[in-house]
């Protein structure tokens, strides 16, 4: 396989509001030892964000990016708020936002980053910033429904979805529990809450393949399962699934072949920088040679995608990316 022709859908950023940006963070995360973890993960400060500005996550992850031999673009995901009664930002809920407008500025200022969109379908204008997005170059919709708080199974948003099946966006929505926030609606993971998006078309991809959690009595991965079986327009991305916490889950996907062509890469960036991902955990599994290469790669992509591809993952999942996403990645450049 050639070097640097890898997608990584899954790459976060975050901001505190420097340089104007409009992110935000919510005090109860700022004051959780998880924030630590992240200012750490993505190699900047709260100092340095206060005086450069947010956008200096963004720098960083671009130059890093550069770095890599295997992985040539990645999807830098917007996170929306929390929407009140009114259409409005929920401060009291939301634990982070992360504007369109700002990604999508700061995506246009580096070439191997790629704009994942989000919107909150409970925004009135939720439609106007559906289109707004696209033409704005996003190339996919990213939702967090336990941390925003919403229901993809809620009819109200049969709108949203018919117009995202128009436009062509797939849907890129967190699937199983959520431990990465103070606090989370973990039922709004169950993938059986997808079935309405995929019964009206949208391109649906579960991230983390539902691989952790339980609802209406039974696994995530289960319940996944079941659905991707009654759903060719349901995929998954493998992000997050080399952690400590997740030990064996790439495994158990892996052995299910028929859904290889529906397999996306994502990485879950920063966390495949933090301690929470590393090649040590699987050193049974890698033993001691491979072990030594992997961590021999010094940038965080090579690494996770050696990784990766010594627990199982093949080329064919690594390509699947470039077919669904490979003609956006071209017309953003």
């Amino acid at each position: 396989m050639p070097d640097s022709t890898i997608i990584d859908i899954h790459c976060h950023t975050a901001g505190i509001g420097g340089g104007g940006s409009g992110c935000f963070v919510s005090p109860a995360l700022r004051g959780n030892w998880r924030y630590r973890v992240y200012l750490r993960s993505f190699g900047v400060t709260e100092t340095e964000l206060a005086r450069e500005g947010d956008a200096l996550v963004v720098r960083r992850l671009s130059e890093t990016l550069v770095g890599s031999r295997l992985v040539s673009k990645a999807v830098l995901l917007a996170m929306d708020c929390v929407v009140g009664e009114k259409g409005e930002l929920d401060a009291n809920r939301t634990e982070i936002f992360i504007p369109n407008a700002f990604a999508a500025a700061e995506v246009r200022r580096y070439p191997n980053l790629l704009f994942g969109a989000s919107i909150n379908p409970h925004r009135l204008d939720a439609l106007e910033r559906l289109d707004e997005a696209a033409a704005n170059g996003a190339v996919l919709i990213k939702w967090l429904p336990s941390i925003q708080l919403i229901d993809p199974a809620d009819k109200r948003l049969v709108p949203f979805y018919r117009r995202l099946a128009e436009i062509g966006l797939p849907l890129l929505t967190h699937t199983g529990a959520e431990h990465s926030f103070t606090r989370a609606c973990n039922e709004l993971g169950d993938p059986e809450r997808l079935r309405l998006p995929l019964a009206e078309g949208v391109t649906v991809i579960a991230a983390h393949a539902a691989s952790n959690g339980r609802n209406g009595g039974e696994r995530n991965f289960d319940r996944f399962l079941r659905l991707a079986a009654g759903f060719p327009n349901l995929y998954a991305d493998i992000s997050a699934l080399t952690q400590a916490n997740r030990l064996g889950q790439l495994e158990r996907l892996l052995r299910h072949g028929e859904l290889h062509d529906r397999l996306l890469y994502g990485t879950d960036m920063p966390l495949i920088n933090s301690g929470i991902t590393s090649p040590w955990f699987h050193v049974f599994k890698l033993g001691p040679p491979t072990l030594r290469e992997i961590l021999a790669e010094k940038n965080p992509w090579d690494r996770d995608v050696e990784l990766k591809r010594a627990l199982g993952v093949t080329e064919e999942i690594f390509d699947n990316n470039k077919r669904l996403f490979g003609a956006k990645s071209k017309s953003s450049s």
